[in-house]
């Protein structure tokens, strides 16, 4: 029988579609049910982090609007190193978040970590690596302190770290003594933190591929555990579909930061870092409880969990990040001094925090809100800078996007009650 003029391949009369025009038909399919799936949670209230990446997006275009060089190399391999002090602190934040409670010294600690390096490896002539791992459990012991009277004294988070914000800040300004502010060695371990680079453009690249291989892998293996469990599980062309994305972004990156000097070793430590917390809330039996806590603490309680314990551990992390953080800002100015972890440090960690998408009520977000939070503040700071206009503004931006943040997070959570979801 001749087949219509007109007939399409594939109705009656056509020809059998194609291998290629199956696979297109395919691919749309994956496409279309990969946004219905996606609208559905944006009316559900389950936001993740389209807010920040919008916002992010829409900074840039205003800054660079304003000064063609915002978007340079140079300023974004800077902004990627800046963010580091502030962004540790702010993973630090995260945990303590999650619980719906908040730590008001990790400003303090930072600073009080940074001079107890400094005196025991400039003054007192202690190997760097031994300095600074003591500095770090300073900061550790400082959240145990704190975690200790909020969950076994019962003292309210907010007044115990309140108090802590002020004794910390007193003993870092005791043992920093009359000189007040004590140099680093320019050469020295720490110093480096923030001043290495990965110039062979190997480097960058070899981990850009490297991490949307592992991000495929442990996508595909999820939905292969689930699939077998009978749960619901992500289709193949929608776990192709982020990893596409991923691979944009990080190869995007790489590109950018071997334009200018490479990849900063003060970067690197950082996203290892968000990622392995990460997969601790994530993948274990601890990070569930902390989710647990925070979504509610008598039923956490019936189900057996170690209440006392999981906040106790929790404030001791956002401590021992707080130290790490104020580690990264000294070696950023190569000193430590009295004005160490004081100004807008406090306010703009807990930004970078909720900016990013961790919720003020507990029991949602993620370290990557640090990271995402912690580049919003800094692209902020950055631009302002580069347009020459006063602090006060920086301020006010921020403050701004803050308030954003939380009332996307306030409405997201009255949707997600609509909906049944909490």
């Amino acid at each position: 029988m001749r087949r219509p003029r007109n007939a399409a391949p594939g109705e009656c009369g056509g020809r059998p579609p194609t291998k290629n025009a199956r696979s297109a038909v395919i691919k749309r399919a994956a496409v279309n049910r990969h946004l219905a799936t996606f609208g559905r949670r944006l009316k559900a209230g389950e936001l993740g982090s389209v807010p920040v990446l919008l916002g992010l997006a829409a900074i840039w275009m205003v800054f660079q609007a304003l000064n063609s060089q915002f978007l340079s190399a140079r300023n974004l391999s800077n902004i990627s190193v800046d963010m580091v002090g502030t962004g540790m602190i702010a993973v630090g934040i995260v945990f303590v978040l999650l619980l719906g409670e908040i730590d008001l010294s990790v400003g303090s600690v930072s600073g009080l970590a940074a001079a107890a390096f400094a005196v025991l490896n400039v003054n007192l002539g202690m190997a760097e690596g031994v300095a600074a791992l003591v500095a770090i459990l300073v900061g550790s012991a400082t959240g145990v302190v704190q975690g200790f009277f909020f969950a076994k004294v019962g003292v309210p988070s907010f007044v115990v770290t309140l108090a802590g914000l002020l004794s910390w800040n007193g003993l870092m300004l005791y043992i920093l003594g009359s000189t007040g502010t004590i140099n680093l060695d320019d050469e020295g371990l720490v110093a480096l933190l923030t001043s290495y680079y990965f110039n062979d453009v190997a480097v960058a690249y070899t981990l850009a591929a490297a991490g949307t291989a592992a991000y495929f892998l442990v996508s595909y293996h999820d939905s292969r555990c689930r699939r077998s469990l009978g749960l619901g599980s992500r289709p193949l062309g929608d776990i192709a579909l982020h990893t596409a994305m991923v691979a944009v972004a990080v190869f995007a990156a790489a590109y950018v930061l071997n334009r200018f000097q490479g990849l900063p070793l003060a970067l690197l430590i950082f996203l290892l870092v968000v990622i392995a917390l990460e997969c601790i809330l994530r993948r274990t039996l601890y990070g569930r409880a902390i989710y647990a806590l925070g979504g509610g603490v008598e039923a956490a309680r019936k189900a057996g969990l170690k209440v006392a314990w999981v906040r106790i551990s929790v404030f001791t992390i956002s401590g021992t990040m707080a130290a790490v953080g104020g580690l990264f800002l000294a070696s950023r100015v190569a000193s430590a001094s009295q004005t160490s972890g004081s100004g807008n440090l406090l306010i703009n960690a807990i930004a970078a925090a909720v900016i990013g998408g961790t919720s003020l009520f507990g029991g949602r977000g993620s370290t990557w809100s640090a990271l995402l939070g912690a580049l919003v503040i800094q692209s902020i700071a950055s631009g302002v800078a580069l347009m020459g206009v006063p602090t006060a503004a920086e301020y006010m931006i921020t403050g701004g996007v803050l308030l954003l943040a939380v009332v996307i997070d306030s409405l997201s959570r009255r949707a997600q009650k609509a909906h049944g979801r909490i």
